[in-house]
């Protein structure tokens, strides 16, 4: 396994980049300008983001080439969670408290979060916005971001690699990588461990952004905070997919999810069940 570990922060979290051989200056450039470009784009937290100027003013706005798999996956989960999971949110999320300001201070009035096609349109390259819309892609940004850096790494010929951004991995090359699931009420403890190799595994749980009585994760149809799972983790061949699978899991049958994507999962009800898929390549304490 790789040894050299590069760590950092980016996007609002901590982040360790473990090679066989540590990575030069040249590619450490490259990641971190990688990120900023990212980051100009979709961050609704800086007000010189794409993002930003979406919310400002209806219109539409091209998107950097990195764009179309990131809004069609989203377009797949619209569908399968009937709506909950979608990249409207940004507002709702805003009107909690979780806003450019961390203000973490909830508004007395809440504003409904529209529906896919009364909001915006997707043409593959462009961004159609038919009202402001505060869009937040953090339910599979961070993930498809450490696909980028891993692509990245790759462009520079680094072959074997785990990138970690906070419990979004991605491990490419060589060896197995086994990971401890985090009991999301202690996180001393771990409910299981699992083993990746060459593909990813994603986790999400509202301990990690919470305030309040309240968390980031939101039903659409709602604008509220889902409450009947706690936890999940799915493992994908893409970090895209397994972050954005991993939200779908607070919302969606894993049955029906399995139906559309490959992957394998786990999820941790609020009563303490889990319940897994079955050839998970793992195993499950409780």
């Amino acid at each position: 396994m790789p040894s050299p570990s590069k760590q950092f922060d980016a996007i609002g979290a901590p982040w360790q980049i473990d090679t066989a051989e540590p990575l030069g200056s040249v590619v450490e450039t490259a990641i971190a300008q990688r990120i900023e470009l990212f980051d100009r784009t979709y961050s609704r937290f800086r007000d010189d983001s794409l993002v930003r100027a979406i919310a400002r003013t209806p219109g539409t706005y091209t998107f950097p080439a990195d764009a179309p798999p990131l809004f069609e996956l989203y377009r797949r989960l619209y569908d399968a969670t009937a709506g909950a999971m979608s990249p409207l949110v940004g507002r709702a999320l805003e009107e909690l408290g979780y806003d450019r300001t961390y203000s973490l201070q909830p508004a007395t009035t809440r504003t409904r979060v529209p529906e896919w096609h009364e909001a915006i349109s997707w043409n593959g390259s462009a961004l159609t916005t038919f009202t402001p819309a505060v869009l937040d892609v953090g339910a599979a940004g961070k993930g498809y971001l450490v696909d980028l850096v891993g692509g990245v790494l790759a462009e520079h010929g680094v072959t074997t690699s785990t990138v970690d951004a906070s419990g979004d991995i991605l491990h490419r090359g060589a060896g197995d990588l086994r990971v401890a699931l985090e009991h999301p009420l202690d996180s001393s403890k771990a409910i299981g461990v699992v083993t990746v190799s060459n593909e990813a595994i994603c986790a999400s749980a509202p301990n990690r952004r919470a305030w309040a009585g309240l968390h980031h994760i939101l039903d659409a149809r709602t604008g509220q905070p889902t409450d009947r799972i706690i936890a999940t983790w799915a493992i994908a061949p893409t970090a895209l997919e397994a972050d954005g699978l991993a939200t779908a899991l607070f919302f969606a049958d894993p049955a029906e999810l399995e139906a559309e994507f490959d992957f394998q999962w786990v999820r941790m009800h609020s009563t303490g069940r889990v319940e897994h898929s079955a050839h998970l390549p793992g195993e499950v304490f409780l």
